[in-house]
């Protein structure tokens, strides 16, 4: 498939139906990976799209390609970019980086003075974030939101995070912060 017949834009309600296809997806693909994923429910998924706090990727005769959203935590400090996903048929072709730009400015319309991150295993996402200004960081320079955390409970390696009082694990995390806003090192 050409790369420029996919679409990359904000999820609108009617993107509620590629819910389970999504899901499926990200549960097959951690399977496949043997790497750690945090598992997402269809209802979860469905409301990150009634949010406005979701990017899908479609071809214009409307295949789902990819997707990803974005969460706040510890009162807007902090916007995870998350849910990474794109369909096996239509992986390396670019998508994936068009759909992190796109979830990357919607954190940054929605969440504008929030400090932007994202946890990941994966070499090709650490890449993207590199590009988009992300720095690898500490844990402890992430939320401390235990809700955040809880969302690990169905990753692989959550008895690793566990053991180690959510200070490490084998995922990097990587952190943007916005130009002005202050660090705490």
């Amino acid at each position: 498939m050409d790369n420029d017949k996919v679409i990359v834009r904000k999820a609108v309600l009617s993107d509620c139906k590629y819910a389970a296809i999504i899901t499926a997806e990200m549960e097959a693909s951690a399977r496949a990976r043997g790497t750690g994923i945090s598992k997402r429910s269809v209802n979860a998924i469905m409301k990150k799209i009634r949010e406005g706090k979701a990017v899908i990727a479609l071809t214009v005769s409307k295949i789902w390609v990819g997707f990803s959203y974005i969460e706040s935590w510890s009162d807007g400090t902090f916007v995870s970019n998350s849910g990474m996903i794109v369909n096996p048929a239509f992986r390396g072709l670019g998508v994936a980086s068009r759909i992190k730009k796109r979830i990357f400015r919607l954190s940054r319309e929605k969440y504008p003075e929030a400090k932007v991150f994202s946890i990941t295993s994966g070499l090709t996402i650490m890449r993207m974030n590199s590009k988009l200004g992300f720095l690898p960081v500490t844990f402890n320079e992430i939320t401390r939101d235990p809700e955040f955390w809880k969302g690990c409970k169905s990753c692989v390696n959550f008895n690793i995070l566990q053991k180690k009082g959510c200070q490490h694990c084998l995922c990097t995390a990587m952190l943007y912060t916005p130009p002005g806003v202050e660090t705490e090192n």
